[in-house]
């Protein structure tokens, strides 16, 4: 997969996966993110946590 310049501030792309002991692991294929959840549900929102916590406010892609 290519990002290109103009995608790479604007959007996060994440890599989902089951996990061998269970649940699901997100992991951002263009930044340091990753979180684990149980659900699918779960990891939607831990995802969104996890990218707030690894932005400034005025940094977070939109």
């Amino acid at each position: 997969m290519i990002i290109t310049e103009k995608h790479k501030d604007s959007e996060i792309i994440f890599l989902l996966e089951e996990a061998n002991e269970g649940g699901y692991i997100a992991r951002s294929i263009t930044h340091s993110i990753y979180t684990q959840a149980d659900t699918l549900k779960d990891l939607r929102d831990m995802v969104r946590d996890a990218v707030i916590c690894h932005f400034d406010d005025e940094d977070i892609p939109s």
